[in-house]
């Protein structure tokens, strides 16, 4: 192995050492809260971000409440569409105690429940005494409406506030999305309260994936204003709230694979949006927006996957809160989700997907490739006559550096030549990265034998204890895959090779091992795979046939 090639395995290892800090820096670690932050009576329309390191208020409603309704026993109600089923409250007007997703399952073959409490879709307020309004006990259900020509199905609940004074809040469900419009009609005691009434969810989103750890990585509160997107997360043990004042888009909660958003439909009707956040053993997020009472305001809300192309299409920047890496990764990152994607269509495994993708890579970057192994093999050609110079010059470092480079430009040799080609492939290893980790499409995706989940390690059994770096699972493709990069460095290496150079091989290879044992077996997949091309193509193709 020359020095060219060490040169580039080690940026290549500082680059996959500085991954995690990077993904850090992409997508902060975010925290959860559980409820849903009383807001503050300022709401000048300033898109500030107002920070208070106190703990969440929560919307309990201390206050008795004064009527005595005949709807006080909550009621619940059963949404069932072909994307999800759901167990609707009375409590609150309408809050939800279950949303499972029809189509994704949990490691134990159960429908992913989203729904951490039902502390959602929950209204706020105060009366001109200062004192909070009673609205989160159980409101009347006026009616479930059953639309059949259109898939929908709608509730109506409303609640009395004060004596003949009532609230308002329907809510739609559709057949075919995952989304929910919710309106709410509170004109009716508009004169009898603050003008700043909440509106949110604060309940949180549940963990779904098995691997605990790297679900809660992702968890992160969002608020869309202005054209640019805030965030809020906590630390541990930390709990703190955000208000940003003036219009806002919308405001967004996720996983690492689901979210929740509330998309006001007159964002002008927004005085503020707040964030609240509380690091607990799972954390818990909340969104809510402070309003005007005195006309209807319409939300619209999605709870569902994170699908690009779903998200995409409800035209409001939603896509903004996925992870797909730097500026100048998101366009290869999302280039090889739609690449992925159209094969699916036509190949119904993601696994055999992932072989064919490997190959047209390979395509792509064979004349990346050809060209590092022609700068390798010229540098090889010119180890006699550099050692020459080194025993020449031994005691002159600057003339041997000079002699050097004059030798490298009479044959026409860039010492660089094998690294630079390596680099230029970087971006598409970071978007492999992205792409393969945080995408629902790979999620749960199997491909044969052990290999059950593409997005996961491809775990063969556990060991009884932790090992740092390394983790606590066996997986079979990061052996197969370091395997295939040791040949690979054997080959290029060329017969003759510094005892250094053995130690440094050794070094590597055992650090890709540690480094991609976490890593997902669809990724781990397709760089075993690209290897064993790799080494195909330098078997096949002589470095002389190369050169040509």
């Amino acid at each position: 192995m020359d020095r060219n090639t060490l040169l580039a395995f080690f940026l290549i290892s500082i680059v996959l050492v500085l991954t995690p800090k990077y993904i850090e820096l992409v997508s902060p670690t975010p925290d959860r809260v559980s409820t849903i932050n009383e807001p503050s009576p300022d709401t000048t329309a300033t898109p500030t971000a107002i920070k208070t390191n106190v703990a969440p208020i929560e919307i309990i409603n201390k206050a008795p409440n004064p009527l005595n309704n005949s709807y006080s026993e909550e009621k619940s109600t059963e949404i069932i569409t072909d994307l999800y089923s759901m167990v609707v409250s009375s409590t609150g007007g309408g809050t939800i105690k279950s949303f499972k997703l029809n189509k994704y399952f949990t490691s134990d073959s159960q429908a992913v429940e989203l729904i951490n409490n039902n502390n959602n879709l929950v209204l706020a307020g105060k009366d001109l005494d200062g004192e909070p309004l009673s609205l989160l006990g159980p409101w009347e259900l006026i009616t479930h409406n059953k639309n059949r020509t259109n898939n929908t199905q709608e509730l109506i609940y409303k609640k009395e506030v004060f004596d003949g004074q009532f609230i308002y809040k329907n809510i739609s469900f559709y057949q075919d999305n995952y989304l929910i419009d919710v309106g709410l009609d509170l004109s009716g005691i508009a004169n009898n309260i603050y003008r700043d009434v909440s509106f949110g969810w604060g309940g949180g989103l549940s963990p779904t994936e098995k691997n605990l750890s790297d679900d809660l990585y992702y968890f992160n509160s969002y608020v869309y204003q202005g054209g640019e997107l805030e965030n809020l997360k906590v630390d541990t043990g930390d709990s703190e709230n955000k208000r940003f004042n003036g219009e806002a888009d919308w405001a967004a909660l996720r996983t690492k694979y689901f979210a929740m958003a509330i998309i006001p439909k007159t964002p002008d009707h927004i005085e503020s949006a707040n964030l609240s956040g509380r690091g607990d053993s799972v954390e818990v997020y909340g969104a809510s927006f402070v309003f005007d009472p005195t006309n209807k305001t319409d939300f619209r809300l999605y709870v569902g996957p994170l699908e690009y192309d779903r998200i995409k299409s409800l035209g409001v920047g939603l896509e903004a809160i996925m992870d797909f890496g730097w500026s100048f990764i998101r366009p290869i990152s999302k280039g090889v989700l739609y690449a992925l994607k159209k094969m699916h269509g036509f190949i119904p495994n993601y696994g055999f997907v992932l072989i064919v993708f490997a190959f047209l890579v390979k395509l792509i970057v064979y004349p990346l490739t050809k060209k590092s192994y022609q700068s390798t093999s010229a540098m090889q050609a010119l180890a006699p006559e550099i050692n020459s110079l080194k025993e020449k010059y031994k005691s002159n470092p600057q003339k041997l550096n000079q002699a050097t480079m004059e030798l490298y430009k009479a044959r026409g040799v860039n010492p660089l030549g094998g690294c630079l080609p390596m680099l230029l492939q970087m971006p598409l290893l970071f978007a492999l990265f992205q792409v393969f980790r945080t995408t629902i499409e790979l999620r749960s995706e199997p491909f044969i034998w052990w290999i059950t989940d593409l997005s996961s390690p491809d775990t063969i059994f556990l060991l009884p204890f932790n090992v740092p770096i390394y983790g606590n699972h066996v997986a079979v493709l990061p052996i197969l895959m370091v395997i295939s990069m040791f040949v690979q460095q054997k080959m290029m290496a060329g017969a003759a090779q510094q005892p250094q150079q053995k130690t440094m091989q050794y070094f590597m290879t055992g650090f890709f091992f540690l480094m991609f044992n976490g890593f997902p077996s669809g990724l781990n997949l397709y760089y075993t795979l690209f290897n064993v091309l790799t080494i195909a193509q330098q078997k096949l193709i002589p470095p002389d046939t190369q050169t040509a």
